[in-house]
């Protein structure tokens, strides 16, 4: 049976995003994933936060990145976090979003070795132990807490493209795909495929996740609307090959860049083309919804996050997910 997860950016109050975490839990959802970037609330408070609040769901970092947060400091926490709710904290660990890196003066260098080192040593420091390790981009040299963390947390490698995509497969838990169109899930798991062969494993080892762009309302018009602002930066953020894939035209790209860029938001929210909706987000009623969903997990997805926007009104729209939608998978 399907999973269902839900992605929040704290970009709000602390206490916005946990009171969407609790009714979240209250309506069905498995998961909750909390965006970490420095120009927003910080992940782990708001994870602290909603771990006190909440009782049941698996919850962690989607995703943070070695870059800004050393890998041994994302160990310290996750481990903490665990504390306060033992067997629910996972960490979803990606490579970061290169503009807003750069934007705080790091080069994302090496983004592939960064993530494997990433993730070995906080695998490492999870068993208490005294770690000494020499990666491309991070080593420590007997690194050990002084506390006696409770054991290994699940890892979601945020994934998409083709080596990040194997290498999830080979050394995650859980794979988190960036992408809403099954054109992009099915070359996304052939990819995982290939890493988990490497490793002798099995594809039902790996919690394969669509991390979607997703907006319902009643009105199609009103849930595409939603969706625009945040297909306009995924547009802009896509590599030409992948916007080809979709028959998006370039011209109709770059000026959406051109206006993010010089901050026109208006000019390029309002060049989003229907065929960037589709390609780029699952917007529409919750019949709609469902069909898109339903594609997806033919392809092999065995959990579905609804991300950002969620909808105009991210209240109302996870209690209409939660009756409309949720139900036709768990039935």
């Amino acid at each position: 049976m399907v999973k269902f997860g839900i992605e929040f950016v704290p970009k709000e109050a602390y206490w916005k995003t946990v009171y969407y975490a609790v009714q979240s839990e209250k309506r069905g959802f498995d998961n909750l994933w909390i965006t970490d970037h420095y120009n927003n609330r910080n992940v782990y408070v708001t994870l602290a936060a909603t771990a006190i609040y909440t009782k049941k769901i698996i919850f962690g970092p989607g995703v943070t990145n070695p870059y800004l947060v050393n890998p041994v400091m994302t160990a310290q926490s996750l481990a903490s976090l665990d504390e306060m709710a033992p067997g629910r904290v996972v960490l979803g660990m990606g490579a970061g979003d290169k503009t807003t890196l750069a934007s705080t003066g790091i080069e994302a260098k090496k983004q592939l070795s960064a993530v494997v080192d990433a993730i070995t040593i906080f695998k490492a420091m999870l068993d208490g132990k005294s770690v000494t390790y020499e990666g491309k981009v991070f080593q420590v040299k007997g690194t050990k807490f002084n506390f006696k963390p409770r054991g290994q947390i699940p890892v979601y490698i945020g994934a998409q493209g083709p080596k990040m995509l194997a290498t999830a497969g080979k050394i995650g838990d859980g794979v988190l795909i960036n992408a809403s169109h099954p054109k992009d899930i099915d070359y996304a798991v052939g990819q995982i495929k290939m890493g988990v062969n490497e490793a002798g494993k099995n594809l039902a080892d790996i919690d394969v996740t669509a991390y979607t762009s997703f907006s319902v309302h009643k009105k199609p018009e009103k849930a595409t609307k939603a969706a625009s602002p945040v297909v306009a930066f995924i547009v802009a953020g896509s590599p030409n090959v992948i916007l080809e894939r979709h028959g998006i035209d370039l011209d109709k790209a770059n000026e959406i860049r051109g206006a993010l860029k010089k901050g026109d938001f208006g000019g390029a929210f309002g060049s989003v083309s229907p065929d960037m909706i589709e390609a780029f987000s699952i917007a529409g009623t919750p019949d709609v919804c469902i069909q898109k969903i339903t594609r997806l997990l033919k392809a092999g997805i065995t959990q579905f996050v609804v991300g950002s926007p969620i909808g105009p009104n991210a209240r109302k729209s996870i209690d209409l997910i939660s009756e409309q939608v949720i139900p036709h998978f768990k039935e």
